[in-house]
Order: C-alpha cells, then structure tokens, then sequence
C-alpha cells in the first residue's frame, strides 16, 4: 500500500523539539570515553547486501558494476526497480551471518541499510522501496541482524547512503525528469528514515557515504551529525557524514569537521595516526556480490592487514558481499574462519591495545602496548633459525618473554642494544606470531 506522506509528516512531528546541541564542541575526554569501546574492538565485518547481488555484477551479458551497477550500466529506476520483486533471499539467516562473524573476532558488524540505489532494506514506513512492501521476502533484515548481534554481544551499525539514485528530489538525472529539491528530499526522506533507524534498531555505529555529491555540504553534514547525536548521544559517525574525507585515504582534510573517524578505503595509512581511523577493505575485488569476482586475497594477506592496522593504531573493517539468495560466499567463510583461529591464539596482541612511535622494524615486525603500557606484544611474520632479534624493545630485567599459544618461557638474553629470543622450534597456528614482553622501554621517539 502507498505509504503517505502524512506519515513523513507524523514522524517528524513525533520527533522531540529541542535545541539542538552542539556535539562538535564534545571535550576531547568526553570523546575518548565514548570512542573506547570502538577502539578497542579493532576488528568489525562490513555487509554490503542489497537488490544489486540479483545481477550479480553483470547486465545484459555485460559485467561490472556490483553495488554500483545501476550507474556502471545507465539502469533506468524503472528497470532498476524490476530486481525487487525477485529478491527472495531463503538462505539468509541473520544468527549465521552473525555467528559467522563473532567466529572470525570480528567485534562488530556494519550493514548497508540503504546503498546509493536508494533501496531501504528495512520495513520502513518513509516509503514502499523497501524490504517489506517492494520483495516477496517481507522479512525485516535490519531487525533480524539487529537482534541477532545483541543476543551474540556484537556492537550493531549501519552504512546508509546520502546520495540517492532512485529517489526525484536527489538524482538530478532521473527520468523522466523531475526538477530535484535535495533539501526536499534530505528534510522528508533522509533524516526521517535515519530517525527510524536509530528509534527502530538503536544502532551503535552510523557509517555514511556517497558524501562527495555537490548538494551536500559541511554544514548539512554538522547539522545531521548534531542531529543523530541528539537522539542517541552515544553513536559512533564517520567523516563521511561530512565533507572533510581527503581521498581514498579518508583522513580529514581541515580541522573541525563533522565524524568521528577517518575512513581509508581500499588502503592502510601509510603510518601511524594519534586520530581515530578505519581502514575499510574488501576480501576479493569487489563490495557487492559479483559472481565472476574470483580474486580472493589470501588468510595471510588479511590477517597481516589485520596487524599493520592495529600496529598502526586503527580499526579494520573487512566487507562480505553476500549472495542474492542470502549466502556468505564460501570463501569468505573461509578466510574469516582462519582469521578467527589466529586471533584465538593472538588476541591480546590485537584488541584494547595501543600504538606506539616506532610502530615497526623492517617489513617483518609490528608492535602493539596494552592499554597499562606495561607489556609490548612484538608481532612477527618471518623468523630464522628459531630466533628473533629486536632492536626496539627492552624488556624489564629477570622478565619472562612468552610466545602466545605456548605456556612456558622463551630463553631470551640481550645484545648490541636489543634483545635477541630464542624461539620453540614449532610455532603455534600460521602466518604470523607473537611475543609478550614485560618492557621497561619500547619503541621511544
């Protein structure tokens, strides 16, 4: 049934009228506080799932595109709207999605409510482009993952577009023509279906994107950040609500802007930050499904991204793109699986830890501090002859040097200004190890 516009006009109504705060003036204390918990999960799982998994990256016999495929392929919305009454997703299973992740280590999950197609995957009572109203599924796919992560202790976000391809007011190329009135559609549509989803699902994270359209502004983009705080004080908002993001790098470019993180896309800063960043990657090429995507990177190349970015001092966001019938592709599984067993063995390396000014030495060797400052976990990719030598590192005199996953002491002794340690000649798991080391000093400017 056609949703009315009353409807727009009743959740705004029922909407608290108040001042509204200026959460860009939060003290840098008050930021700490609230950006702890994120900062000490490290580790979340993007989901990019939507009515773009149904071509799967192709269009009459033409591949490219993925989440992108109604621009990639000029779809008309008409066209365009033609996949919804085929998405049917049977296999989707909100606790195995879930489950998937909490076995990988991931801490929390990213879901893309709604991607540039404009398609709402929620049952959202803005309009009938949604999940309930447009697909024979009628299952509500927020709220299903949404309590899912709450009953697995997942911290639950979501990914929610700016920009609109499909909706008059914000595609200034839709057709047949209609002159667009983005503060129309950003009033009407944009912030009412985000105050449902905050109200409705009460997420953690907001993770924004398509910022980068003309129409939206940095004040639009404080305005909406001091919104959405005001109605949960508490989230987590990247800088893509703004229009601060300097490139696929995704620091800020000016000082002030609206977020809370920096958001590296396809990339790992080049060296440490003292801000908070996220580097977002993909497991093969590409963000959506795409059945003929099959460049998997490898559980090694992960799990060493994994460690640069915690090394480094950020959190990483690994993207799944699941199938149109609503399945994690198996490799995906997989890879995330061996993630999960090497951080079963390595945690304490990775999660509530802190980065330090000498973060590395050479290509083979990260650090990581425990919160305490007290214990330096020494991360290692490559050994010879059952030793390492670090130069960096002086750990605390008649201290015991541990190597994770193995319960007695490593023999270790110092030299030239370092410490060299004697390794066990079989190393627990694969890809990468870990020294815990009771330090007095440790990578000091």
């Amino acid at each position: 049934m056609k949703k009315s516009y009353l409807l727009i006009a009743g959740l705004l109504l029922s909407c608290p009228v108040f001042a509204q705060k200026n959460y860009l003036e939060e003290s840098k204390s008050a930021k700490t506080e609230r950006m702890q918990w994120w900062h000490d999960d490290t580790f979340g799982m993007f989901i990019h799932w939507g009515l773009y998994a149904i071509p799967a990256g192709t269009y009459n016999g033409k591949d490219g595109g993925a989440e992108w495929i109604m621009e990639t392929h000029h779809i008309p919305t008409a066209e365009y709207e033609k996949y919804a009454p085929q998405f049917n997703p049977q296999k989707f299973d909100a606790k195995k999605w879930v489950s998937i992740a909490k076995d990988a280590g991931a801490k929390y999950i990213v879901f893309t409510s709604k991607h540039h197609d404009g398609f709402s995957m929620w049952d959202s009572k803005v309009t009938d482009y949604d999940i309930m109203d447009a697909t024979p599924f009628k299952r509500d796919i927020v709220k299903e993952l949404a309590d899912a992560c709450k009953a697995a202790g997942i911290k639950f976000g979501l990914y929610h577009s700016i920009m609109d391809w499909h909706h008059p007011q914000a595609n200034p190329k839709q057709k047949p023509a209609v002159k667009p009135d983005f503060a129309k559609y950003r009033e009407e549509y944009l912030k009412p279906q985000l105050t449902e989803l905050i109200k409705k699902y009460n997420p953690d994270i907001l993770w924004f994107d398509g910022e980068w359209i003309s129409e939206w502004t940095e004040d639009q983009g404080k305005d909406l950040y001091n919104y959405l705080r005001g109605l949960n004080p508490s989230l987590v908002i990247n800088n893509r609500i703004s229009k601060a993001r300097g490139g696929m790098e995704g620091m800020n470019k000016y000082e002030n802007a609206a977020g809370d993180f920096g958001t590296p896309e396809q990339e790992i800063l080049k060296t440490n930050s003292q801000e908070y960043w996220e580097s977002c990657m993909t497991i093969n090429n590409n963000w959506g499904f795409v059945k003929n995507d099959f460049k998997w990177k490898t559980a090694e190349a992960l799990i060493n991204n994994l460690v640069d970015v915690a090394a480094k001092g950020g959190n990483y966001l690994l993207n799944v793109g699941p199938t149109a019938e609503g399945e994690i592709p198996a490799p995906s599984v997989e890879r995330l699986g061996e993630m999960g067993d090497w951080l079963k063995i390595n945690k304490q390396a990775i999660y509530a830890t802190n980065s330090l000014p000498n973060y590395k030495e050479g290509d083979n060797l990260r650090f990581t501090q425990s919160k305490d400052g007290k214990t330096t976990y020494a991360i290692f990719n490559k050994q010879q002859n059952n030793e390492i030598s670090i130069a960096s590192v002086q750990p605390k005199a008649g201290s015991k040097i541990y190597l994770l996953g193995v319960s007695k002491p490593l023999t270790w002794s110092k030299s030239n200004g370092g410490v060299v340690v004697k390794l066990p000649e079989t190393l627990p798991g694969k890809y990468a190890w870990v020294l815990k080391i009771q330090s007095t000093s440790a990578n000091s400017k």
